[in-house]
């Protein structure tokens, strides 16, 4: 008797049968999810329009050059500030926040300039040494508002009025705005070797009062240098990087042909090959760590040294080896425990591979596939990027009262330039000022800006992933040509990419659009997610914390489950040409009436890309690593003078990895595509004389079911 849980074998659909017409994708379509498709070419439209708007509003000087006081772009050609590219701070010791001065929003005057202080000086001091040198007026002037000359008038009005700064210190440009010169000099922070200044009104302050009026703008400096000399590293050795990528681009094609005849043995090499880097890695960073255990100041920490742009001063601390010791250690055993206790499993997966490795053999045409993907997902975050760039720029500036006296009743109210002098604010609050505060605006478009940023963000994620959906979809269907042909390579199409690709788009784009719509949902909510982490981690509420947590890792989950689903609906859509839902059901019943190979395979194929991957990018990068590094004798004089190596070398790592990826998805979807293939043919095909299966000798070997002597077609 059965007992209460067991599943009836209906309970996920019942089994396909027999069909002797039935000979792989079906030709005889009709358009599937049509209402999907109508909306998504209408948010086409309206994403257009949406661009075409921002163009028409917006304004990317806004975001490149700075703004003065008077709503005045600095450096822009053809304007009166035209030579005047910098934007200077009367009183940067009233900008508590660098993010306020990068914001605009300083509660001080701001002036283009066209270069900015290099000295230190107050107005006191230029009024008193004015009587005897009239150079120095000449020089403090040019940080005054343009047509101000009475170098006379009374020092109390000139503050008030706001003229001219009370002081000006010693500055450099960074962002195309003032900043003080910050120096440490043997611990001690200076600017142009003073630790002491006279403010406007007389008194002794420190330079640490600076510092903590922009705070972290020494940091911000250093980084603009790092990003020169970055600059400078790619300008030497892009035609090294590009080759390199080259290399990449020829390894990974000849790793694939190759696995068209060696499968098995290659990717045991794969394997072993990436224990063996692995160890060698290991070994060498105790090799590291041990020399420096004996050196001096062995006990300085990477805590100790904080942020250095130079990283290889983390490569002489022990710590450095140490870490990277404990990394590859656990990453060499992961590897290890996976492959003691999934041996099997991996067996079943290179036989796999070894019949996808035919597949892509004939249709070799599928791995140059990918360059269609990357083309319209770079003309996607384009799109993206400068509508967005548009739609932040698109307000128009704002003015606000801007007032020296603390308690003024109109400080920070919108005030308008124009009409500014007609009221009595000036009489109210002496010394105020209607100045420029940020670009904004209260029209109905520009209430929605935020909303319209979000529309684009979220019609981006939704062309993304259709257009992912649509090279999945592509290749499934070239690929499942491939299997259910009678014989190979006679009976497959003459263009299978060609043909999977306009059967796709003519009759399934409201369906691939369906998918990706829903997974964009998804990966919205993850965003909002994400931003509201970042907002609550100063937050002390541990109960909101946890609960953010678990949501974030279970939409995680939710992502990557769909992620799967989709995938296969995507096959089951190339094969039967059925609306969304349908497929994604078929292809859920298919798998779970097969969960047993599924559990066998889940995983264990994308691993073994994986290991390729890390293989032909880390092979890659050992190269490059010795070549900026000047490791290799024959070739020294040819290396380029670089101010950080790494540099390109890490530009080599990541680039091949991406190039590799392209490759071996295609392998992976090629894979994804022969297992629901073959999960259909045992259910369609019983092995007989008159129902044989499709698969090849290999996959019937370890995969196969029913009789020994089932028999396969002889075209297989």
């Amino acid at each position: 008797m059965a007992r209460k849980t067991d599943i009836p074998p209906s309970y996920y659909g019942e089994p396909r049968k027999f069909d002797p017409t039935f000979r792989g994708p079906i030709y005889n379509r009709s358009c599937t999810d049509v209402i999907c498709c109508v909306i998504f070419v209408i948010v086409i439209l309206g994403y257009i329009a949406l661009g075409t708007v921002a163009w028409i509003h917006g304004d990317p000087r806004k975001v490149v050059y700075p703004t003065d006081s008077h709503g005045q772009f600095c450096g822009q050609q053809g304007a009166p500030n035209a030579n005047k590219a910098i934007l200077f701070y009367f009183n940067i010791l009233q900008c508590a926040n660098p993010a306020v001065l990068i914001n605009l929003q300083c509660p001080t005057t701001q002036l283009c300039v066209a270069k900015c202080p290099d000295r230190f000086a107050t107005y006191l001091d230029m009024q008193y040494n004015y009587r005897y040198n009239k150079s120095y007026w000449e020089y403090y002037r040019q940080f005054c508002k343009p047509g101000f000359d009475n170098p006379h008038k009374p020092v109390a009005q000139v503050l008030r009025d706001e003229d001219c700064p009370s002081m000006i210190v010693p500055s450099r440009p960074f962002l195309q705005r003032c900043f003080p010169d910050f120096i440490t000099r043997n611990g001690t922070l200076t600017v142009a070797n003073k630790t002491n200044f006279k403010d406007g009104l007389g008194k002794t302050r420190s330079v640490t009062d600076l510092r903590d009026a922009a705070n972290g703008i020494t940091s911000l400096l250093d980084a603009k240098e790092v990003g020169i000399k970055i600059f400078e590293d790619y300008a030497s050795s892009w035609y090294w990087i590009l080759i390199g990528l080259v290399i990449t681009m020829v390894v990974s094609l000849a790793f694939i042909l190759l696995l068209r005849f060696t499968a098995g043995v290659l990717l045991w090499l794969v394997i072993f090959g990436v224990i063996t880097v692995v160890g060698y890695g290991i070994w060498h960073c105790y090799w590291e760590f041990s020399s420096l255990r004996g050196k001096p100041d062995v006990d300085v920490t990477i805590s100790d040294i904080g942020f250095q742009t130079d990283f290889r001063v983390y490569l002489q601390l022990s710590q450095t080896w140490l870490v990277f010791m404990i990394s590859l250690s656990v990453i060499e055993a992961v590897i290890v425990i996976i492959l003691i206790f999934l041996r099997k499993r991996v067996r079943i997966a290179i036989a796999l591979l070894k019949e996808g490795s035919k597949a892509i053999g004939y249709l070799t045409s599928t791995l140059f596939y990918p360059v269609i993907t990357f083309v319209l997902l770079a003309i996607c975050i384009a799109y993206w990027a400068v509508t967005a760039v548009f739609l932040a720029s698109s307000g128009d500036a704002v003015y606000k009262v801007m007032s020296t006296q603390p308690k003024c009743m109109y400080s920070n109210l919108t005030c308008n330039p124009e009409t500014f002098g007609q009221t009595n604010v000036t009489t109210v609050c002496p010394g105020s000022q209607c100045t420029f505060a940020f670009y904004g605006g209260e029209s109905l478009y520009h209430r929605y800006i935020l909303v319209l940023q979000l529309c684009n963000l979220a019609v981006f994620l939704w062309l993304v992933n259709f257009t992912i959906a649509l090279g999945q979809c592509t290749l499934a269907g070239a690929f499942a040509s491939y299997y259910w042909a009678l014989k190979k390579p006679q009976d497959i199409p003459a263009c299978p990419v060609y043909s999977s690709l306009s059967q796709a788009i003519r009759y399934h784009t409201g369906s691939l659009a369906f998918g990706a719509l829903i997974l964009s949902v998804v990966q919205m909510f993850r965003i909002i997610l994400e931003y509201l982490d970042h907002k609550l981690k100063g937050a002390q509420n541990a109960p909101a914390r946890f609960l953010l947590c678990c949501l974030k890792c279970c939409f995680w989950c939710l992502e990557h489950f769909i992620k799967f689903m989709n995938r296969n609906a995507y096959i089951m859509i190339a094969i039967y040409g059925k609306n969304f839902c349908s497929s994604a059901r078929d292809a859920f019943f298919l798998l779970m009436r097969n969960v047993v190979r599924v559990a066998v395979l889940d995983k264990v194929t994308d691993f073994l890309l994986f290991l390729g991957k890390v293989l032909i990018s880390g092979s890659v990068g050992v190269l490059a690593f010795f070549f900026f590094t000047r490791k290799i004798p024959v070739i020294q004089e040819e290396v380029p003078s670089l101010n950080y190596y790494w540099v390109p070398l890490l530009t080599v790592i990541f680039g091949s990895y991406l190039i590799a990826h392209g490759f071996f998805n295609v392998y992976a979807m090629c894979v994804d595509t022969l297992f629901l293939c073959f999960c259909e043919d045992l259910e369609r095909n019983d092995g007989s004389s008159s129902k044989p299966f499709y698969m090849s000798p290999g996959l019937h070997k370890i995969l196969r079911r029913g009789e020994p002597g089932a028999k396969l077609h002889p075209g297989s």
